[in-house]
């Protein structure tokens, strides 16, 4: 008999890619569960096999009347990932409570679950980038965002439950289903954007003093490889705690957009533009994940370099993929 997954969050980003690479492998008793809203996120879930969907809202009142059925498995996706939402007791009930309570359903009723934490979490790194429980109280995230994934984390650690649950923290996630995430798009479907328009990137200047214009640095990873790791840690029982989904590899921005300009066959064109001052505060000036955690746990598989990635996803939006 088929698994029954339950994936919040599917139509998104990361969620309609996790249910692509499920259905490769011959799962399609999958649930949806999302907020479609009058955006395009709903072209994410065309061509795409699942038994069934649901509105958010809808799910969370069937979640606190304990109607919901049952499940092996849930993948819960779901979130307000806008790292400039300034609605913080929005935040708090969505990303927050939200996870609460269906953490506890799970636990009721016997079903596995992974949620997805956040690399904002980690600020501006001064704790490090080490995703060891030891490290999850001392961490200082520097947007609301951030803040209402280290809520859930906190919350699971205080009840010691991360024995018996798996969260992942992604780190810059780039590739398919993503144009409709607007201004929390990835740099790379911005360039792409960019280059088409006006043949050139624009990338914000450094006000660090370490870090010059465009050499801040990020651990970007291709969404394929973000859904192959948080399908392992749904597969492996074993595998509990926090474990941090990155390439383990950090580029600089223009490393990015010189890769986007290789992968388009162009001369690269870049501007430095002003960073917002609401954005300098909460500014994150360098990332990389250390994996060695989710090696530990058995995760072999090889991240796919920066510049394949971007290779396979220009070509991917050269076809007319969003």
């Amino acid at each position: 008999m088929k698994k029954q997954i339950i994936v919040t969050g599917g139509a998104g980003f990361i969620g309609s890619n996790l249910i692509e690479a499920l259905n490769t492998r011959g799962e399609d008793n999958i649930l949806v569960v999302d907020d479609l809203g009058q955006d395009e996120k709903w072209h994410n879930l065309v061509g795409l096999n699942y038994a069934d969907y649901m509105g958010k809202d809808d799910f969370r009142f069937r979640l606190r009347n304990d109607s919901l059925g049952k499940a092996d498995t849930v993948y819960h996706l779901g979130a307000c990932s806008s790292t400039t939402e300034r609605n913080a007791a929005f935040l708090a009930d969505n990303n927050y409570l939200f996870s609460c309570e269906l953490c506890e359903w799970c636990l009721r009723h016997g079903a596995r679950f992974i949620y997805a934490s956040s690399a904002a979490t980690y600020g501006d790194g001064t704790e490090g980038y080490g995703d060891d429980l030891d490290r999850i109280t001392r961490l200082k995230p520097l947007n609301m965002y951030g803040y209402s994934k280290q809520m859930f984390d906190l919350w699971a650690l205080n009840r010691g439950l991360l024995d018996k649950i798996a969260g992942i923290k992604y780190f810059n996630v780039y590739g398919p289903r993503e144009a409709h995430k607007d201004d929390m798009r990835s740099m790379v479907h911005k360039a792409w954007d960019q280059i088409r328009k006006t043949g050139k990137v624009r990338l914000f200047k450094s006000y660090h003093p370490r870090y010059r214009d465009g050499e801040q640095l990020r651990d970007f990873l291709y969404v394929r490889d973000a859904a192959a790791a948080t399908m392992f840690l749904a597969d492996n029982q074993k595998a509990n705690g926090i474990f941090n989904c990155g390439s383990g590899t950090k580029h600089t921005w223009l490393d990015l957009a010189k890769a986007v300009f290789a992968a388009m066959q162009l001369e690269p064109q870049i501007e430095f533009i002003e960073m917002p001052d609401f954005l300098r505060r909460r500014y994150q000036y360098e990332t990389e994940a250390d994996i060695s955690n989710l090696r530990k746990a058995g995760y072999t598989a090889e991240f796919i370099p920066l510049d394949a990635g971007i290779r396979e996803y220009i070509g991917y939006l050269k076809a007319g993929g969003q």
